[in-house]
């Protein structure tokens, strides 16, 4: 199957919100259905850093690398007895708008373009990550401090949910379209101190105002990988 997209996905932070799955049902494709983690439904605020991006084997000059900010969700899609879990995008944030006009035009993303920047500092034991990104003049961020030790995701966990879907869903007209991410199983980082400042409601809208003030229900970190993204789409 023809590649799409290769690049690397790394430092990859999410914090983890549960939210009333009524807030979610407008932005679901048809076709597709809330995935839930022990009953609960649940949104991220993801950062992570986008290094080394191919499209169909060539290098993007000046725009290969960059951060990317998104607030995300879960579902799955039952098919022909098969269970295939993935995510639905509400926003995707990158610097550059080239990048979101692309992926926007290929892919039907709910990406913006807006200023972005990003700090790793690596340490004998720790490392400490911050992305930031500004919407009307306000900067917002995610910052996490971690120990560098990998570990292994637990079967049945919320670490499990969160990073193993592996589909992406989007609105097409009517109609749905799947997408599939290739990566392996990621490794994680245990976090021990997190801070989050972000204007929930001006970057993605009244409904999801209340996390202005709700406290994550987890916040995880993995080290992430190489990745691929198949050109095949499916509608539906």
């Amino acid at each position: 199957m023809k590649t799409f997209l290769t690049a690397r996905w790394e430092n990859l932070v999410m914090a983890n919100y549960e939210v009333p799955a009524e807030v979610l049902q407008p932005y679901l494709p048809n076709g597709i259905e809330l995935d839930f983690f022990e009953g609960k439904a649940f949104v991220s605020l993801v950062g992570f850093m986008f290094k080394n991006t191919k499209l169909f084997k060539i290098p993007i000059p000046y725009f290969g690398t960059f951060e990317e900010v998104n607030l995300r969700f879960y579902v799955k899609r039952i098919h022909n007895n098969e269970i295939k879990r993935g995510v639905v995008f509400i926003n995707e944030t990158v610097p550059y708008k080239p990048v979101a006009w692309l992926a926007n035009k290929l892919y039907q993303e709910n990406y913006v373009a807006i200023p972005t920047k990003s700090k790793i500092e690596m340490f004998a034991e720790t490392k400490e990550l911050n992305y930031s990104w500004k919407i009307k003049n306000r900067w917002n961020q995610i910052q996490v401090k971690a120990y560098i030790e990998a570990k292994t995701m637990m079967r049945n966990s919320i670490e499990e949910f969160i990073f193993e879907h592996y589909y992406g869903y989007t609105k097409y007209n009517s109609q749905s379209q799947e997408y599939k991410v290739n990566h392996p199983s990621w490794q994680t980082n245990p976090i021990f101190d997190y801070t989050i400042d972000c204007d929930f409601s001006l970057m993605y809208g009244k409904e999801f105002e209340f996390l202005n003030t709700s406290i994550p229900h987890s916040v995880l970190l993995a080290e992430g990988s190489a990745v691929s993204i198949d050109w095949k789409r499916k509608t539906f």
